[in-house]
């Protein structure tokens, strides 16, 4: 039925993979810059290893660039941010604040298999390869 919608797939693809990376690129520039909002103050260092994830890995999916390898990292990152800082406060998401987190452990985990989308660095580099 839908798919004439096919056709589609590697551009919302690519979408999702910008928005989610601009989205965790913000948490970052927010945790060292203090921007867009103040961040959490000091940056520990777990905290500091975090924000360069959220800063370095964010621009390289927002690219497109290493998508598969950053993702997993990423999506790694994610899951043991939700398992340290979020499930220890409440067994539920919606009530201990890490629904993102499982969010965003999904998305890169789904960018790891299907690849980078439409508009990615990686789209270029697999003719050079």
């Amino acid at each position: 039925m839908f798919t004439q919608l096919d056709a589609f797939r590697p551009y919302a693809l690519g979408l999702l993979r910008i928005m989610a990376g601009l989205l965790y690129f913000a948490h970052g520039t927010q945790k060292l810059f203090d921007f867009p909002v103040p961040g959490p103050g000091t940056l520990s260092g777990l905290v500091l290893v975090s924000a360069l994830l959220e800063v370095v890995g964010g621009a390289m999916i927002i690219l497109g660039l290493f998508t598969r390898p950053v993702a997993f990292v990423l999506s790694g990152h994610m899951a043991a941010a939700y398992f340290m800082a979020h499930a220890p406060q409440s067994f539920w998401p919606v009530a201990n604040g890490g629904d993102a987190a499982i969010l965003f452990s999904f998305v890169f985990l789904l960018l790891v298999t299907t690849g980078p989308g439409a508009f990615a660095i990686d789209n270029s580099m697999k003719e050079t390869v």
